[in-house]
């Protein structure tokens, strides 16, 4: 005989229950004056889960959020797979045609939207033939009355008395769709499954040190890879969720003092702004842990933020990898390095996340290894839970992504001794000048460390003699004049005068609403009618 043992499936909505029995009493959200303890986020996603049903959603049917980082967005994130259907968080920072795009290519029944974006949806709504029911939120902009649909609060109370849980019939069940940036096109839906979010969840507390104490601010849109799992990890550890819904460097430090925040999640611009802004002076961030990702960061951004007192971990990931996928772990070694040593060594990308079976290799293009001697550049595969399920209703680019059994990032990195890899550039972003492979991210290290730059990015522009050269986009600090060739010398300095970029402009450069640049904007600009450009090993 022996005890016959019941596995439930893994899925992200048991998180949410166990801390309302848990910690009933306790602060899930804050939102300025307003705070839900776990016992009633609970109870709004319940009421979440059986509007959506009384409303006619199913298992598998997509429910589109188009919410800031409000909680209704947060909600966003139970109330849909608590009924077996499926989130599409979509971009806020979308234009009107690929809204359109992502809402028609997902076939998404219903849309909750906030107000703010009525516009849009004013635009769209006899564009969408699959959407059923528009439910409006209204937070800071006034209700758009020409808009048919409930409001959200009225659209909680139609839900019927009781308990609308149902069971996933797998656990490899899709929860939900992210929608890349489509910078190469039309965005893609990246399929996550209730079993990679729940592990990815679990990686983010454990690698994170999230603790039911922790108050954790949102800055990151909970839009991109769902917030990189951190909605479904902080409420599933019990903390408490600082929503934000836009991102200003003094409404952020203000908020990390007044609500004793202790972690927080960004891109290396975020870190920027903070390090920056006027009301960073003085400011203790001791007790802070910050988790960076989006960019690799530029060693001075990680001694800046260090000198103020947070703890910075570096992770790395894309959408199709539920967000972080590696973390640059600290070593014991690293207690005796000086800020300098440290900022540089916690710059790499790192080792795989520590959840089950995440695996991660550098490959040349025959899909062999590439030595671990830090210099060979080779493209980083990765294979496990919380690798995408594939693109939604894309069997070619699914197929593509996948060839040789793992998942190609697109990004070209070396293999340190340790196991550390570190990123060198995108495939697509190597720039060969002459015959000469030059990393972009390694230019904008370099130019980072100038004391007049605030940010840069830098990328290849034709050249009659050498095909392409480097020319450095800059931001100067305020107050700061700094010419083009002082730049220009400032690199040839310190990097191999080939590497050192040929042209420099200054002014401000265009972002995603995750922070980061969107070099192909830079590209086209440069490039313009050129049909291609010259591309490193691998790109795709």
């Amino acid at each position: 005989m022996h005890n016959e043992v019941w596995n439930d499936h893994l899925n992200p909505v048991a998180f949410l229950e166990r801390s309302s029995f848990v910690y009933p009493d306790k602060p899930a959200v804050v939102y300025g004056s307003l705070t839900y303890t776990y016992a009633q986020l609970h109870e709004r996603v319940n009421r979440l889960a059986g509007a959506l049903r009384n409303a006619g959603v199913v298992k598998g049917d997509r429910v589109a959020f188009i919410v800031p980082n409000i909680p209704a967005m947060l909600e966003g994130h139970f109330g849909p797979m608590a009924i077996g259907a499926v989130l599409v968080a979509v971009n806020t920072r979308l234009a009107t045609r690929e809204v359109e795009h992502i809402i028609n290519h997902s076939g998404a029944k219903i849309i909750v939207f906030d107000s703010e974006y009525a516009s849009t949806i004013r635009d769209l709504k006899d564009k969408l033939p699959n959407v059923t029911l528009l439910v409006q939120v209204v937070d800071t902009s006034p209700h758009a009355d020409d808009i048919p649909g409930p409001d959200y609060e009225t659209f909680l109370a139609s839900a019927p008395e009781g308990q609308h849980r149902e069971q996933l019939d797998s656990e490899l069940d899709t929860i939900a769709i992210n929608y890349t940036s489509g910078t190469t096109g039309l965005p893609k839906g990246v399929q996550y499954h209730a079993r990679g979010a729940y592990l990815a969840a679990m990686g983010e507390i454990i690698e994170s040190g999230l603790n039911w104490r922790s108050k954790y601010l949102w800055t990151l849109p909970m839009f991109h890879c769902n917030g990189w799992c951190f909605t479904w990890a902080v409420t599933g550890i019990g903390g408490t969720h600082i929503c934000l819904r836009r991102v200003d460097p003094i409404d952020i430090l203000s908020l990390i003092t007044e609500q004793g925040v202790t972690h927080m999640c960004g891109a290396p611009t975020v870190l920027i702004s903070m390090y920056s802004s006027p009301a960073a002076e003085g400011q203790d961030l001791r007790g802070l842990t910050i988790v960076t990702a989006g960019a690799p960061p530029a060693p001075v951004v990680l001694r800046a933020m260090e000198s103020m007192g947070a703890t910075v971990l570096h992770a790395y990931g894309l959408t199709e990898t539920y967000g972080p996928h590696t973390m640059c772990e600290p070593q014991l070694e690293w207690d005796s390095y000086s800020p300098t040593e440290m900022a540089l060594a916690k710059s790499r990308q790192g080792v795989p996340y520590i959840q089950a079976h995440t695996g991660m290799r550098v490959v040349d293009e025959r899909m062999q290894d590439v030595p671990l001697d830090g210099q060979t550049l080779g493209e980083v595969a990765m294979r496990g839970n919380n690798v995408m399920s594939g693109y939604y209703n894309d069997i070619e680019n699914t197929n593509k992504s996948f060839a040789g059994g793992w998942f190609h990032s697109g990004d070209l990195a070396v293999w340190h001794s340790n196991g550390y890899i570190e990123l060198k550039d995108r495939a697509k972003d190597i720039i060969i000048s002459g015959g000469e492979n030059i990393s972009s991210q390694e230019v904008e290290k370099t130019i980072m460390e100038h004391p007049g730059v605030l940010e840069v990015s830098v990328i290849g522009v034709p050249d009659d003699k050498w095909g392409e050269v480097p020319k450095a986009f800059v931001v100067s600090r305020d107050g700061a004049s700094i010419t083009a060739d002082e730049i220009i010398s400032f690199c040839q300095d310190r990097i191999a005068r080939f590497k050192a970029p040929k042209h420099v402009t200054f002014g401000n450069l265009p972002k995603t609403a995750t922070g980061k640049v969107q070099k192909y904007i830079l590209r086209n600009q440069e490039w313009g009618n050129q049909q291609t450009r010259i591309q490193g090993p691998g790109a795709k």
